[in-house]
């Protein structure tokens, strides 16, 4: 039976289902800061920094005001700078690439797997110059990059990483969680992310004493003192009511990552015979499903065939960040990156979330089944 007949709507990602669930704890979580009298970097956001470093093993969190500020702060805190060449993936998020600049350094991209979407070593390797500072590994729609190699290269040439982990919340390589495997670890809480705040968030974690303070400083003016200022810093503070909120959220983090690799296992067994090329995994790591991104050369066929079932689909990402008119007359714009070209033109990402029923899921891969390009 198809979803045309069924009448089901299947949205890409039901965030007020999460909502629903959580009503209660949210709203008392609301409520008590605004029984408080703190609003930003309070005993809420103290709260949170602790439990987000335990989670993820790392010796410090430090909240700001979204990713990108996670990205571009992180990296200032490492010390990139004006001159710096930053190795940035081929596809990833705009935000990988625009941290690098507000950074005041240059972003230098290598080219990905088609098939996988990650870096491979090698290729990591032949981009390094005598002016390269740092590099950004992204643990692209959940799943984590083979961090080793890029850290054997990183200790080679004396450079920083800062891996990107905006869509890793939960994910472990090598058994044990992202977040303190780096120099740092950037994340959002962006509200559609695996852990998302209730508007705009980020944070980013480091076990280096001396990376975690400077992050204080730049998040808060470039002050550790009031009315003193060291350097010249950022307005990028995690509120208060995000805090409190994400504290809520993250006790439930773990179970609604099960959920979406149940989802995921079940996507892969039923489209297996599918002409789509499905995701892999690999052993040394485990993902955490923030997309369930398939490939196929008649996307825009595809995605209107699932549209007319009631199919809401999205693409990560359509323009690579080497072809955004951002980078227009930039070095960048003229490399060759063919494997972001052939990833930009047939990724397309199907619902998934911790709140898809099996009957929406039912929905989409009958749809898909009755698609004849």
């Amino acid at each position: 039976m198809s979803g045309a007949s069924t009448g089901t709507r299947v949205p890409f990602l039901d965030l007020r289902a999460v909502h629903v669930e959580l009503r209660e704890e949210l709203a008392a979580a609301a409520l008590r800061v605004l029984d408080s009298d703190r609003v930003l970097l309070g005993p809420e956001l103290a709260a949170f920094e602790q439990e987000w470093a335990r989670f993820t093993g790392a010796g410090h969190a430090v909240g700001v005001g979204n990713g990108l500020d996670a990205l571009t702060l992180g990296l200032r805190a490492l010390g990139v700078g004006p001159g710096d060449e930053v190795l940035v993936p081929s596809h990833t998020f705009v935000a990988t690439w625009l941290a690098v600049v507000h950074a005041g350094g240059t972003p230098v991209s290598v080219d990905v797997s088609p098939l996988t979407g990650a870096w491979e070593a090698d290729a990591v390797q032949a981009a390094v110059t005598a002016r390269t500072r740092a590099m950004v590994p992204v643990h692209l729609y959940g799943h984590p990059v083979d961090l080793d190699p890029l850290l054997d290269v990183a200790a080679r040439h004396g450079l920083a990483v800062l891996d990107d982990a905006a869509q890793a919340h939960g994910a472990t390589y090598r058994g044990r969680p992202l977040g303190g495997l780096t120099s740092a670890t950037a994340w959002s809480f962006y509200p559609g992310k695996n852990l998302g705040a209730l508007g705009d968030g980020g944070a980013v974690t480091t076990s280096d004493d001396d990376v975690a303070q400077r992050l204080r400083s730049l998040r808060n003016y470039g002050s550790a003192e009031k009315y003193v200022h060291t350097e010249i810093g950022w307005n990028s503070r995690l509120d208060e009511l995000q805090a409190a909120l994400l504290s809520v959220k993250l006790r439930r983090l773990d179970e609604h990552n099960a959920r979406r690799a149940a989802l995921a296992a079940r996507y892969t067994e039923r489209l297996a015979g599918s002409a789509l090329v499905l995701p892999t995994t690999v052993e040394r790591a485990t993902a955490v499903w923030h997309l369930y991104v398939v490939r196929t050369p008649h996307r825009a066929a595809l995605r209107d065939h699932l549209g007319a079932h009631g199919v809401e689909t999205l693409v990560h990402y359509p323009v690579p960040p080497h072809r955004q008119p951002a980078f227009a007359g930039t070095p960048v714009a003229a490399a060759s990156l063919p494997g972001a070209d052939t990833l930009a033109r047939e990724v397309l990402s199907l619902p998934m979330g911790p709140h898809l029923t099996e009957e929406q899921q039912d929905t989409v891969i009958d749809a898909i089944e009755s698609f004849r390009p």
